[in-house]
């Protein structure tokens, strides 16, 4: 099979296709044919070798992926060959045309549902839901702020807050992902490359602020954030790509909270309410996964340089074997 293999650590260029020995499931293991490849920021992270999590040279990237069972192993009672499914987390990488999981990493994907929107699902939709409602604890009635909300992670957390029944503010920085973000589920959008687009939400809040932010720059964000919480709110915090410095009284003021967010600490029955929500949303139709590129497998790279982009996804980017 095709797969992307990194042999050293760098830029985008040190990720190459290579041809690798097809993938056999052991016990309690699926083989899946991926049709589509999710690209996650975290993953041009790893593959530089600066993040906390290095993997051992070389290494196929990728932690998401849509397809079909190929094959299982013994003991696999939840699959079958010829399902359709998505698979995150898995012990092999997805950028390639096979991927070897674990049986509780194969989430079954309703037939409305396409492999590249099966690729958008778990580390997109995963970490927006463990946000949300695993650590910032949102509630129905209360009011979100969504940063970044024209990415796959915001996208995702804009379509989850509204059907739970919170008030969604999404922000997003050009016209074109100030359009996704309304699209997508927010009551109202923000350009947040606009001078006092945060006075414009202490208006839309009557002045008393949100309940909860879901921050995917907190190196930039943050300490604006906690002179926009209403008293006993929460941020999220998703992403940062650096230090920043805050005011702790503006957070003593409002008994707030800032909460961190990694999928690594999601415990087993976390992780099972979670995929047991995000397969619901896709069958009732309340989560659509916003694909805003494709991209062939053999141009891993230009996706890498397009994940990173200031301007962001406008959804999800995948890769196409």
């Amino acid at each position: 099979m095709k797969a992307i293999r990194v042999h050293e650590f760098g830029g985008p260029e040190v990720m190459k296709l290579e041809d690798v020995p097809d993938l056999q499931p052991g016990p309690g293991q699926v083989v899946v044919r991926i049709h589509a490849a999710g690209v996650n920021p975290v993953e041009s992270y790893v593959r530089t070798g600066t993040y906390a999590m290095k993997p051992t040279l070389p290494y196929t990237p990728g932690t998401d992926g849509g397809g079909v069972v190929m094959a299982v192993g013994p003991g696999v009672k939840r699959v079958k060959a010829g399902d359709r499914v998505y698979t995150t987390l898995p012990n092999s990488g997805t950028y390639a045309e096979q991927v070897l999981s674990n049986e509780a990493q194969v989430h079954r994907l309703p037939d409305n549902v396409s492999f590249e929107q099966g690729a958008a699902m778990g580390v997109p939709y995963g970490t927006a839901y463990r946000g949300l409602f695993q650590r910032a604890e949102a509630q129905p009635a209360e009011t979100v702020l969504v940063h970044g909300a024209s990415g796959g992670v915001g996208s995702a957390a804009a379509q989850l807050a509204r059907a739970a029944g919170m008030t969604v503010i999404g922000t997003a920085g050009s016209e074109r992902g100030l359009e996704l973000v309304k699209k997508e589920g927010a009551h109202h959008v923000l350009n947040h490359a606009s001078d006092g687009y945060l006075d414009e939400l202490m208006t839309l809040t009557d002045g008393r602020g949100v309940d909860v932010i879901l921050e995917m720059l907190a190196n930039r964000n943050l300490a604006k954030d906690l002179t926009v919480l209403a008293k006993k709110g929460r941020v999220a915090v998703i992403g940062s790509r650096g230090a920043i410095e805050i005011d702790p009284r503006n957070a003593m003021g409002r008994e707030a909270d800032i909460r961190g967010v990694t999928l690594m600490n999601t415990s087993e029955q976390e992780y099972k309410a979670m995929h047991a929500a995000l397969v619901a949303g896709l069958e009732n139709g309340t989560l659509r996964p916003v694909i805003g590129q494709r991209i062939p497998l053999a141009e891993a790279p230009r996706a890498h340089v397009e994940i990173m982009k200031p301007s962001g996804a406008h959804g999800k980017i995948v890769l196409v074997p």
